[in-house]
């Protein structure tokens, strides 16, 4: 059985990246474990606690080590990614050389209420995924606009859900 870990960038309640993540984990193929990895309490990352990690630190790390599979749906924040993700994929490189992200396939869904769909984001996810040596499932690119308009109830139409599908098919080939 494939797991499916899924780490929403975004830590509001009800929130855009959220509600994508909840669509794409439904057209993973059936079977698939699906857990959602919450990064909303992870005490922010610092190197003098490598020695002796606070237990979110560890707890956080051997979720994401049960993994086969990462899924990160991501808003734009000033044009990058939020802090509470960029915390979680530091506390989960670290300490230095015992990456867990280390090999894991990732797929990147970025989103936005605006038209540039998170793109900044999504790019700058690419550069540190590719440090932390995960691959990435990169055609088709998976940025969504124009949220608040797009999600009627927190569903996507079904031609959006088509075009993820050929995305999740692309992440899930990975493990081949």
């Amino acid at each position: 059985m494939t797991k499916l870990g899924v780490i929403v960038g975004s830590t509001r309640k009800n929130s855009f990246s959220k509600q994508w993540a909840d669509n794409i984990v439904t057209l993973y193929p059936e079977g698939t474990e699906v857990e959602f990895l919450d990064i909303a309490n992870l005490p922010l990352y610092n190197q003098d606690l490598d020695e002796n990690s606070p237990q979110a630190y560890t707890d956080f790390r051997e979720a994401v080590k049960r993994q086969d599979l990462i899924l990160f749906v991501t808003p734009e924040h000033n044009r990058t990614i939020s802090a509470a993700l960029k915390n979680a994929l530091d506390v989960a490189s670290r300490p230095w050389g015992q990456s867990v992200w280390n090999g894991k396939p990732a797929l990147i869904a970025s989103q936005s209420i605006s038209g540039i769909a998170g793109s900044n984001a999504n790019k700058d996810m690419l550069k540190i995924l590719g440090f932390l040596n995960m691959p990435v499932a990169g055609q088709p690119e998976v940025m969504l606009g124009n949220s608040q308009e797009l999600l009627k109830d927190g569903k996507a139409p079904q031609g959006t859900l088509d075009f993820l599908q050929t995305a999740v098919d692309a992440h899930v080939a990975l493990l081949k």
